[in-house]
């Protein structure tokens, strides 16, 4: 595979599994290792058997190696960033999805270690090159980014409705709540935590959570500084969630008007991005969907002539997986333009 992007899987739990079953059918991705804590054998099976995305049939693991189609992915044994040579491996491009690891420090020992770059697929802690959110920020991308984050699936959500909304009516200040699939970090069931509300049952409860959507947005959009709030509530399905927004507005417009003006992006400029639907949908429908979120023009509303409620719903791990491969590409493109080759 020549003229491929050369790419390491760190971490290959759900969005990693995810990366992988989007990404090992398209030409322009070799995914040349993948780094985890599991065996071979039960990353091979995790793979093969997904409780949610269903079976993926064809991909064999011998010797070390998984296989399918034209990739043949090397399994080394997870650990700290730095541990793995990645340019030994012919590795450019790092996706770090373990969700562990924050801060810029660890970050960079993927670099150290022979990356020319790494998306990461968690916001860290610590400032990084760029946040990159696929049609709201995604044409200020530069080449001198080493250190770059697709946000959280949540985030992104967030950051494109606020922004179309706030360009086509004006937003004065808003309040999010995220109802989220369960996440692998809760209990199934009761087990003593320090964080009280998340040490019950993920299956049996609608547990408030806190969430850091609405201060990233705040980073891109500073305009909103003080004036951005919200919360989570993980809710006992696994997967298929949704982003409730209640926005003051500067002129506060008509549901219709609301639903034309989501309906010309989802079918223009912000295609396979922004989805628009009018059917009663319901969580579970938006499992597999491709794009960022999906907005349910069904659920618009306006209350005492000043509040705008808007709902969008998304899949929390598979658009969010799509976008991460291409903010890869384009990161590879951008690199090519400019004449340094490769991801250089």
């Amino acid at each position: 595979m020549s003229d491929t992007i050369k790419i390491g899987l760190f971490g290959f739990g759900r969005i990693g599994r995810n990366l992988f079953r989007i990404g090992f059918q398209n030409p322009k991705f070799e995914f040349r290792v993948i780094s985890d804590l599991g065996s071979p054998e039960a990353l091979h099976y995790l793979l093969m058997r997904d409780s949610v995305h269903g079976p993926l049939e064809g991909a064999t693991l011998k010797g070390g190696y998984l296989t399918i189609n034209d990739q043949q992915a090397r399994i080394l044994r997870g650990g700290d960033p730095g541990n793995i040579p990645w340019d030994a491996l012919g590795v450019d491009v790092v996706i770090d999805a373990t969700g562990k690891y924050r801060k810029r420090a660890d970050l960079e020992k993927h670099l150290d270690a022979g990356a020319k770059r790494v998306i990461v697929a968690i916001p860290p802690i610590d400032p990084i090159d760029r946040m990159v959110i696929r049609g709201f920020n995604d044409d200020e991308i530069e080449v001198g980014d080493k250190i770059i984050t697709t946000t959280s699936s949540t985030t992104q959500v967030l950051a494109l409705m606020l922004d179309c909304l706030d360009k086509n009516f004006g937003v004065k200040r808003a309040m999010m709540t995220t109802v989220h699939a369960y996440t692998s970090d809760q209990p199934l069931a009761d087990s003593a935590r320090s964080d009280l509300r998340r040490s019950r049952s993920a299956v049996e409860n609608i547990i408030p959570n806190s969430t850091w959507s609405p201060g990233l947005v705040e980073q891109l959009m500073p305009k909103f500084k003080g004036k951005l709030d919200g919360i989570a509530l993980n809710v006992p399905v696994p997967d298929g969630s949704c982003v409730d927004l209640t926005t003051e507005m500067e002129t506060t417009p008509d549901p219709v008007k609301v639903n034309a003006v989501v309906k010309a992006a989802a079918e223009g400029p912000q295609k396979s991005i922004i989805g628009y639907t009018e059917d009663p949908i319901v969580s579970s429908d938006v499992i597999g969907s491709s794009e960022s979120m999906i907005f349910d023009s069904r659920a618009t509303m306006v209350a005492g002539e000043r509040f705008l409620k808007t709902l969008c719903w998304y899949d929390n791990g598979w658009g969010f997986s799509k976008r991460i491969l291409e903010v890869t590409e384009m990161y590879a493109a951008l690199s090519s333009d400019t004449g340094k080759g490769g991801l250089s």
